[in-house]
Order: structure tokens, then C-alpha cells, then sequence
């Protein structure tokens, strides 16, 4: 007789019994008699928890989409953190793990709660799913706070995603408010109450009112009329193609002319007897064997290595044991051995090579050291080396170094004379200036227009995602620095490029078909 009455109390609602059992792991005890719409659907207690449970899934989404957009400087983020913790990890493909299932998590809750409300049960969630709801909210508060304290230009990068981006979160944000209309409606209309009809509708209302108009307030310069978009950027392999091979060897330029690279790009340092050689770190630890070699001399400076003593360490082991990104794939049983077999390229070798493929060259300079034989007269040995020792072609060098430019220009006049940072184009031109290199985070369709009308071309570092190669070519520049030349050569077009027609169409469809299914919403 019990087992009878048990199964006509639960087994009729299965669907209310299992949403009941996620959300506040009660699998039987669900409320048989279900809330009137407009009435109090919980106690205190939950009333006040739930905007918490809201809170934490706005938090985890906007962070895990700053996370999602910031996967083209991931590279940056765990150097940065190597630089810190002494090993290598990739540390930004955890955090993106981490903060894709804690949305996913808060996500499935809130999705549990509205359809709890949709059927007219109270919300009980359980003492672990609060624990959890807090542990993602300080997740993502403390994730934010850290990233735009220690890294704060992401949120540019966030910016400029916008500008690809925004449509389809249009999109996407008219089409949640269409699904949360039901509901709303269900509970505004028979609230018993005006006041309780404002408080459910007035949000909801302001919320779609702001979302119909946001696009008037949208730019970007991919929406742009047909045949204005200018030609694709150049690429310049940022140390070669660090993807492919380790970087800043002779394998990882060869790989960028294989795969139809315009330039190359690489960091020089001079050795403690003057031979300028290619490095980015200002130790050997992170990309040679020098831990196994001299055990003693990992945190010295690798300008205070004489160049019979760099030439035998090994430069590309490092790359197959910690493989340095996570989107690199596998390389073939050739490309192993070559990368194995890979040693510190000096500054003469590389820029033969560059000018036997009429490749162009830019590279940041570092000047040596207190107490290094070269400390001062740095830029005179390597001009010394490009101009007397490597033959290249003057109009292939990229000159970058700021220091001594008025020298360089006397004995180098052939050198294309490139600034790091914005400058009035006045100045720009009375030094000669032909071209910028530039931080994405800088891009700026404006300035590259302004620009390029005084014959001063811009070049964008460090490029690697699609959907910001997109940006920066609709930007008009004419050139970017990027660690996936192999990806971005197969790039036909722009991801997003649409005729301003073509997306106030998009814009004025989406906002009638929402009022419409909304208005029918409310209207049943």
C-alpha cells in the first residue's frame, strides 16, 4: 500500500523530479502542488541566493570570453609565468579548461532554476551547489582583477574583438531574451500585484530596449562598402615560424619561406667577443640545453657568452619537450630531427638567408650589459655586420632601433627607417620614417589611413588568431608580425566583411522577429 501511494505521488513527473534532483539533490521530495505564476515561488532565503547564482554566471561568461579572446597572446602569458616560476607549462590552456567547465557549471544551474520557475516549484538549491556558486564567483572576480591589474591591454584586445564579434552576440543576446519571454510573460501577467508586474517586466523590457538600439552605437571596419577593402597584409614570421620549429634557428626561418612568408622578424644580442647573434631572452635557459651543459651559468646573461661557447649549445630539444604552444599539432619524423639538431644562429647567417629569398628583415636590438666590451659601441658592430660581413640588400632591412637613428641614416641611407610607436606625421617624416611597427592592441583604422597618406605604411605585431588578422587587414594595414604564417597564408578573406545594406538588413530582421515571437509570447 505505501509503494502504491509513493508511485502515484512521483513516478507522473519524472521530468520535475530530475530537475528537482540536480538542482537541490532532492530526487522524490519535488513540491506536488505547483506555484501559481506571480506568487512568491521561494523563501527568503533562495530569493536573495539567486541574484548571487545570476551574478556568477555573468561574471564566469565575461571572463571566460576575455580568456576566449586573449588565446592569441597565450604564448605571452605562459613566458610570462616561466619567467616566474622557472619552467615551462602551458599554463593558459589550464585556465581556459578551468574557466570553460566553471561556466558550464553556473550555466547548467541557472538553466535548472528557470525551468524549475517555468513549472511552478520553489528553488531549493543544495548547501554544495552554493559552495560552488561562490567558488566560481570568486573564481572569476579574482581571475579579473588579477588580468587587468598584471595585464591589463587584454581588455583592448577585448575591444577590438567587439568590432568581429558584436553582430553574432546581437544575435545571441535577442535570441536568450526571446527565450526568457515565456516565462516572464507567465509570471507579469497573473502577478496579482501591479507592483510585482513592474518589477518582472520593467527589467526585462529595459534589458531588450537596449539590446534593439546597441548596434546604432556599433563600428566596425569590416562593415565597409564592396571593393574598399584594401589589399592582404604582408606577413612577417615573428622569430621565424615559432609554431613549426624552435624559434629564432635556421629551421624556423626556412619553415616561414616555405610557407610563403614576406619577412622575418628576430631579437639580436651580441656575444661577450662581438658576434651578434639571434636570442629573445636575456638568459639561455628557456630555448638551449644550457642546464645540461653549464649547469652553473642558466640565470647569466647571454650576451656574457663568447660565441665559440654559444655555437655548441643546442637550440631545439627545448622545442619537442615543452612544446611551447598548444595549437602546434605534430611534426613529421624529418622535422624532428631537423628541430633536434638546431643551434644559436648568428646575425650574418640569418640575414644571407633572408637576402638569397628577397626576404625583408626587422629585428629589436639589445643593447649588451654593464661591463660588456660592446656595451657601447653595440649598434656600430652590428651595422658593421649587415653593411661589411652579410651582403643583404639595404632596402630588405627594416631599421627598428631608435638610438643613434641619425648615424644609422648616414651610413645606411638605404635602410627603411621604422618607428615603434605613434608619432605626429610631421616628425615622423622629417626623420625619415616609412614605416611603424606597432602593437595590435594599437590598430586603429583612422591613424592607419592618416598614416598611409604620407606613404607611411604599418605594420602589426603580434598577430596570430584569424579574427584579428580579419581586423587588422579591414584596418587597412600593410603588414603584421605572426607566430601562424602557415595559417594565416590560406586566409582568402576577412572572416567578417558584410556591406553596411547588408547589415542594417541583419540588424532591422533580427529586432522585428524577436518583437514578433515576443509579442505572440505575451499575447498566449
Amino acid at each position: 500500500v505505501v509503494r502504491r501511494r509513493l508511485l502515484q505521488r512521483y513516478e507522473h513527473q519524472p521530468f520535475i523530479s530530475c530537475l528537482a534532483g540536480f538542482y537541490s539533490c532532492r530526487w522524490k521530495r519535488y513540491q506536488r502542488r505547483r506555484t501559481e505564476p506571480g506568487k512568491c515561488c521561494c523563501k527568503m532565503r533562495e530569493c536573495v541566493f539567486f541574484p548571487l547564482l545570476v551574478g556568477a554566471f555573468c561574471f564566469s561568461l565575461v571572463f571566460l570570453y576575455m580568456w576566449g579572446e586573449a588565446k592569441n597572446d597565450y604564448n605571452n602569458f605562459d613566458w610570462y609565468n616561466y619567467g616566474n616560476l622557472g619552467f615551462w607549462f602551458l599554463w593558459s590552456l589550464v585556465l581556459l579548461i578551468v574557466a570553460a567547465i566553471l561556466f558550464m557549471y553556473i550555466a547548467l544551474l541557472l538553466v535548472l532554476a528557470m525551468c524549475l520557475l517555468a513549472e511552478g516549484q520553489q528553488l531549493y538549491l543544495h548547501w554544495s551547489h552554493k559552495i560552488g556558486t561562490f567558488l566560481v564567483l570568486g573564481f572569476s572576480i579574482t581571475g579579473l582583477f588579477i588580468l587587468s591589474v598584471l595585464w591589463g591591454d587584454q581588455w583592448k584586445t577585448v575591444r577590438l574583438s567587439f568590432q568581429i564579434t558584436a553582430p553574432y552576440l546581437h544575435i545571441g543576446a535577442i535570441t536568450i531574451m526571446i527565450l526568457l519571454s515565456w516565462p516572464v510573460a507567465l509570471h507579469a501577467i497573473r502577478a496579482d500585484k501591479k507592483v510585482v508586474q513592474v518589477i518582472i517586466i520593467g527589467p526585462y523590457l529595459a534589458i531588450l530596449l537596449f539590446l534593439f538600439l546597441i548596434p546604432l552605437g556599433m563600428y566596425s571596419p569590416c562593415i565597409r562598402e564592396m571593393g574598399t577593402l584594401g589589399p592582404k597584409p604582408a606577413l612577417i614570421g615573428h622569430r621565424g615560424a615559432p609554431m613549426l620549429a624552435p624559434e629564432n634557428t635556421e629551421m624556423s626561418f626556412q619553415k616561414t619561406i616555405e610557407h610563403g612568408g614576406d619577412g622575418l622578424e628576430t631579437d639580436v644580442t651580441i656575444s661577450y667577443d662581438g658576434i651578434p647573434f639571434l636570442m629573445h631572452d636575456s638568459t639561455l635557459r628557456r630555448t638551449t640545453n644550457i642546464k645540461d651543459v653549464y649547469p652553473n651559468d642558466t640565470t647569466q646573461n647571454a650576451a656574457l657568452f663568447s660565441w665559440d661557447t654559444l655555437k655548441e649549445l643546442n637550440a631545439g630539444t627545448w622545442f619537442l619537450k615543452d612544446k611551447p604552444f598548444s595549437c602546434m599539432g605534430s611534426l613529421s619524423r624529418a622535422d624532428q630531427n631537423q628541430a633536434m639538431n638546431q643551434s644559436i644562429y648568428k646575425l650574418s647567417n640569418f640575414l644571407r638567408l633572408a637576402d638569397s629569398q628577397n626576404r625583408l628583415v626587422i629585428f629589436d636590438l639589445y643593447r649588451p650589459p654593464e661591463k660588456h666590451p660592446y656595451r657601447n659601441s653595440w649598434i656600430n658592430r652590428t651595422l658593421e655586420v649587415i653593411l661589411n660581413e652579410s651582403g643583404i640588400r639595404p632596402h630588405l632591412v627594416l631599421w627598428l632601433e631608435n638610438d643613434m637613428r641619425s648615424f644609422v641614416q648616414s651610413v645606411a641611407p638605404g635602410f627603411q627607417q621604422t618607428m615603434g610607436s605613434k608619432a605626429p606625421v610631421e616628425d615622423l617624416l622629417m626623420d625619415n620614417i616609412v614605416k611603424l611597427n606597432l602593437a595590435y592592441t594599437e590598430m586603429s583604422s583612422e591613424d592607419i589611413r592618416k598614416y598611409a597618406e604620407a606613404n607611411i605604411t604599418t605594420n602589426l605585431y603580434v598577430v596570430n588568431e584569424p579574427w584579428l588578422f580579419s581586423l587588422a587587414w579591414c584596418s587597412g594595414a600593410h603588414s603584421v608580425t605572426t607566430n601562424a604564417v602557415h595559417t594565416l597564408k590560406n586566409l582568402r578573406q576577412p572572416l567578417f566583411l558584410m556591406t553596411p545594406q547588408q547589415y542594417n538588413i541583419m540588424w532591422i530582421l533580427t529586432d522585428l522577429t524577436s518583437v514578433l515571437l515576443i509579442s505572440l509570447i505575451f499575447a498566449l
